[in-house]
């Protein structure tokens, strides 16, 4: 039997939170769903999460899709709209791939579920949930109609933590979605399904803590990253408890030399670590863990512990987002307090429909600079258009940060 991704589905009445603690106790992915999903709501949700997010209700059409996915889901279920037309499937397949559309089928209303999910799968549906609301075990035979004649992934829904794991088993599903079930852990959960002898998917170092080289106070070093960015927030240090218990639980924790005790990052500030990676260097001896920072990590409230400079020299920044950032920054600036004179204070002054006139000129500059023989001129015009879109940006009020958040989700 392959691992079972555990996703708990968000408490409606308070979506926001209940994410965040499923996130924080170890959700594989979460679900969010309601008669008519809200966008804001998706927004919300997917910034306090690490997890793939699931979304679903009310979706009726291609643009409905488009605009869920955008708003940050890395999912969407289609359910009652493809009864009524199958072709959104297709549509919303070509358009984003198969790996972002899921087709819910209820077991008990379908006359053919083998044949329908076999047709799903031609349409390019990437995953199917069976919905049973008496049962799966008297809906077996479906079951296995479905899982032969489709080949794709299962998930199941279930109201009750009791129930995933019989379902689950019995199912030999790929999925469980728990919903109604309150506040709980979804890494005891996991634990549990364990002991019972099913297989979610649970941490494991591939290299044991007696293989480190460790310091002379037994602890393994450990410096810390933005995973974004990779600048470096802090440096600290490891026992084994702290080690195991980082890779068990996906939240950085560390040992406090001062306090001597175990320290998980956040516990106090709320200013918790997310590990993304946890990579150990040539010769064993110290830890590159590359993390989600919420907040700041250093408790003097800066982003990072290194913000006191010895030495410097003089350099060009070389980080693409930075030279975008300090650009879109000096356009901003011109913004709030115009300079006389200022080009950009021009087009800021002329309007939206300058600006929108301007980018659509240094959009056909770069389709004549690419038919050029030498490449050198369409350095210049990409540069161009880059520029007068960084104006658009600011006029609009949207920030690079958005721009690569977006385009992170579509990898």
């Amino acid at each position: 039997m392959s691992k079972i991704t555990l996703i708990p589905c968000v408490d409606p009445e308070n979506p926001v939170e209940s994410a965040r603690q499923y996130n924080h106790t170890g959700a594989d992915a979460v679900a969010y769903c309601e008669k008519k999903a809200s966008l804001e709501k998706i927004k919300e949700i997917k910034e306090v999460i690490d997890v793939p997010l699931y979304a679903g209700g009310g979706i009726r059409d291609l643009e409905d899709v488009k605009k869920v996915l955008y708003a940050g889901a890395d999912k969407v279920c289609l359910g009652a709209a493809v009864l009524e037309d199958k072709d959104i499937v297709k549509k919303a397949s070509d358009r984003f791939g198969k790996d972002q559309v899921m087709v819910s089928m209820n077991l008990e209303e379908l006359e053919d579920p083998g044949a329908f999910a076999r047709e799903m799968k031609r349409l390019g549906a990437g995953e199917l949930l069976l919905l049973a609301s008496n049962g799966y075990d008297k809906k077996m035979e479906a079951v296995e109609a479905v899982k032969k004649q489709s080949e794709l992934p299962v998930m199941i829904s279930v109201t009750s933590l009791e129930d995933a794991e019989r379902e689950a088993a019995a199912v030999k599903a790929d999925a469980v979605a728990v919903h109604d079930a309150g506040a709980f852990s979804v890494l005891e959960w996991k634990k549990d399904m364990k002991k019972n002898g099913l297989d979610p998917y649970l941490a494991e170092s591939p290299i044991p803590f007696e293989e480190f080289k460790l310091n002379s106070d037994g602890m393994l070093t450990v410096v810390t990253q933005d995973y974004k960015t990779n600048e470096v927030l802090m440096v600290a240090y490891m026992t084994r408890e702290a080690y195991e218990q980082t890779v068990e639980t996906g939240i950085m924790t560390y040992y406090s030399r001062s306090r001597q005790e175990l320290w998980v990052k956040g516990d106090t500030s709320g200013h918790y670590q997310y590990v993304k990676s946890l990579t150990i260097d040539c010769d064993k001896d110290t830890l590159l863990a590359k993390v989600r920072q919420v907040g700041n990590a250093c408790h003097t409230g800066h982003y990072s512990c290194f913000f006191t400079d010895l030495v410097k020299k003089e350099y060009k920044e070389e980080n693409p987002m930075h030279v975008f950032e300090d650009v879109y920054d000096v356009i901003m600036d011109r913004k709030v307090h115009p300079k006389e004179g200022s080009y950009t204070n021009y087009l800021f002054d002329k309007g939206i429909d300058k600006i929108l006139k301007k980018v659509g000129e240094e959009c056909t500059e770069i389709v004549i600079a690419a038919k050029n023989p030498d490449p050198e001129e369409m350095k210049y015009e990409i540069s161009d258009f880059l520029y007068h879109l960084m104006v658009l940006m600011a006029e609009r009020g949207m920030t690079w940060d958005e721009i690569t958040k977006e385009l992170m989700e579509r990898k």
